[in-house]
């Protein structure tokens, strides 16, 4: 099978196709307008088609002419089809203009795996195995990768998956058209933190008559940021972003109560158990030393992603042989961005893989970067992400289906 040939063949149409999906970002669980696209480049292809009921999924499965029938084994891969509530500012004549935006580049993932498909559907009697096609809305704080498997799709194909691959690209920070990756951690865990404080409302002019929980909370935002850099390893680092504030009426006014909103990310399950307990304890202290009270809410999101050792060693190696040596850089460290991936990789082994794709003439380290209202992707990169995909799928299951 020449995929990348193939790829090559249908550059237009692919990028045809992310255009498409682009104008019409739809953000969370419910994507109705991207699935009925979605659906409509399957058919036809002699897929078996199922949507999900808690979520507009997409799942397709591929049974290989060339299976082993007494012990088919099976590959799943993943792309993810959801927006973000960004407003575009690109200036691209096919931008977004509902509010939201494809800003992470979810129309590209799920443009590839489409022509992956399309690949795979052409060559399926030379395919050793079935593959499980996953286009997942519900990525970007939705956790829709939990909903697909709570509803089946790793053993859509009738058995459990035997390796799981995903890709995502950046339109910053990578080198162009580079794909790379690591084995172990390669993105963090995410909590959300959303805190309380109570205080006693009064006269801006009279602060000892009220308790300030303006005041307070400033206190422990601070306080958290000093946590993170005395009570964890600096080896082994946590991240605490506060995004939202929110208190007062007038600068006069002592409220009575103040909130705030944070990101919490780690890279190991060490520090999950450290997390929970210092992070109440932290807030509780400094409430008690401003007479307030807090209510602390620390809840769990995304896991770590973590890959398959022998998962990124095959990964890489698709790479270097399909599309040269050059083309494959190891990740050194992992990312504190969370992906709900990682659920898929808890059950199934694999690999996520990273894809530079900044535009031609753009410096990756200053590039808007993703979830930017400017972030752009060349869409040159499509062809190879597609055979990427497609060739992962067929040299597993030629690994897992040796022929006798």
């Amino acid at each position: 099978m020449d995929l990348r040939d193939d790829a090559r063949s249908m550059h237009d149409d692919l990028v045809d196709l992310r255009r498409r999906l682009h104008q019409v970002p739809e953000v969370g669980l419910d994507v109705p307008r991207t699935q009925e696209l979605v659906l409509s480049k399957l058919e036809g292809l002699g897929l078996e088609v199922s949507t999900g009921t808690g979520t507009s999924s997409v799942t397709a499965v591929l049974r290989g002419g060339a299976r082993d029938e007494a012990d088919p084994r099976t590959v799943l891969l993943r792309a993810d089809m959801d927006a973000l509530p960004v407003a575009e500012e690109t200036g691209l004549e096919y931008a977004a203009t509902n509010g939201a935006m494809h800003a992470c580049g979810h129309d590209l993932h799920t443009t590839a795996l489409l022509g992956a498909t399309r690949m795979l559907a052409q060559h399926r009697d030379r395919l050793r195995g079935d593959v499980v096609l996953m286009f997942q809305p519900g990525e970007e704080g939705w956790d829709g990768a939990g909903v697909m498997i709570d509803e089946g799709v790793l053993d859509a194909a009738g058995r459990r998956a035997d390796a799981a691959y995903g890709l995502h690209v950046f339109s910053a920070s990578f080198e162009p058209h580079q794909f790379s990756s690591r084995p172990g951690p390669l993105m963090a865990a995410s909590h959300g933190l959303y805190v309380t404080v109570r205080g006693q409302g009064g006269h801006g002019s009279m602060p000892h008559r009220g308790r300030d929980p303006i005041a307070a909370m400033a206190e422990m935002i601070t306080a958290l940021q000093t946590m993170v850099t005395r009570r964890f390893d600096v080896f082994d680092p946590v991240v605490v972003t506060v995004g939202m504030v929110e208190g007062g009426t007038r600068r006069n006014v002592i409220p009575d109560t103040a909130r705030f909103e944070a990101t919490v990310r780690r890279f190991s399950e060490a520090n999950h158990d450290l997390l929970r307990t210092l992070v109440p304890e932290v807030l509780k202290g400094v409430a008690r030393a401003h007479g307030v009270e807090v209510e602390v809410d620390f809840q769990g999101e995304y896991p770590l992603t973590v890959n398959d050792a022998a998962g990124v060693e095959f990964a890489s190696g698709v790479v270097r042989e399909v599309l040269g040596e050059e083309r494959w850089a190891d990740l050194a460290d992992p990312i504190p961005g969370s992906e709900d991936f990682s659920r898929v990789l808890q059950a199934v082994p694999g690999a996520f893989v990273f894809l530079g794709a900044p535009l031609p003439g753009r410096d990756p380290a200053t590039a808007p970067n993703n979830h930017s209202p400017r972030a752009d992707f060349d869409p040159a990169v499509l062809p190879d992400a597609a055979t990427v995909y497609a060739e992962l799928a067929v040299r597993r299951l030629a690994e897992l289906n040796p022929v006798g």
